[in-house]
């Protein structure tokens, strides 16, 4: 079984494949004090929930954007599973050419996410991920990545509000029923919701612009379902876009 794992800067995405298949995966807080025993114990009650012991992961691959975590996880894969993992970064396999001034500063979550999308869907793409920051990539049908650009998070975003402005308390990201709301709680959602969803429609239209296509738009990321349905562009939801992309580069270079 392959082990993959997604580190984001608030959560840490875990996944065990058998093949193709997705069997089961779990998200956690991405926390960078824990020790490796800690992370480690965590994972291993993870897998007992479907029964499967350490002994049945056969290889392991991280996608990572907080260096200090690679500290913890590269040697906890060692302790616990007697394994070295892949590691995505510069000089690894993933089949897709990366026009960027500098290959190197593309996240690797960016990569994963674009190497998935190109295999799952066709035509001209852009991907977009939900996570701390809103990230936008653009793929070209030949499977060629472009670049894009990168937003503030919802939740980022919205904590800068909460934080900034003293009567203004913390809400739950949620569809409000109005654009027009009542009352401020509601008035902070509508804002917050489709105040977002505006400045991705508007994003995605100006890559759309400047590349001269029509192009199919993914997104992902934990929160793409709350913002996806509240936009005129998304066309699909793919919550597993970047696990199945570590799965997909794991097969290239082994």
């Amino acid at each position: 079984m392959l082990l993959v794992i997604d580190v984001g800067n608030t959560n840490t995405v875990i996944g065990i494949y058998e093949g193709e298949k997705l069997m089961n995966h779990w998200r956690i807080r991405t926390v960078v004090d824990h020790t490796i025993d800690e992370y480690g114990m965590l994972i291993l009650n993870l897998y007992k929930t479907d029964k499967i012991g350490s002994q049945s992961i056969t290889s392991i691959i991280i996608s990572c954007v907080v260096p200090s975590m690679l500290n913890i996880l590269e040697p906890l894969c060692r302790k616990y599973f007697h394994l070295t993992p892949l590691i995505v970064g510069p000089g690894i396999k993933t089949g897709m050419p990366i026009y960027y001034d500098n290959p190197k500063e593309v996240g690797a979550d960016r990569v994963v996410n674009a190497v998935a999308a190109h295999e799952k869907y066709e035509g001209d793409l852009i991907i977009v991920d939900f996570g701390t920051a809103t990230t936008f990539d653009y793929v070209t049908r030949k499977g060629e990545y472009m670049g894009g650009c990168i937003a503030p998070g919802v939740i980022i975003s919205s904590e800068a509000l909460f934080k900034r402005a003293s009567k203004l308390p913390p809400v739950e990201l949620c569809r409000p029923r109005h654009v027009i709301a009542k009352d401020t709680i509601s008035s902070m959602q509508a804002g917050i919701v489709f105040g977002y969803a505006g400045l991705v429609d508007g994003l995605v239209n100006r890559i759309k612009e400047e590349a001269q296509t029509e192009s199919t738009v993914i997104a992902t990321g934990g929160l793409a379902n709350v913002i996806a349905d509240e936009t005129s562009t998304i066309d699909y939801v793919d919550e597993m876009l970047t696990l199945e992309g570590l799965r997909i580069i794991h097969s290239r270079n082994v």
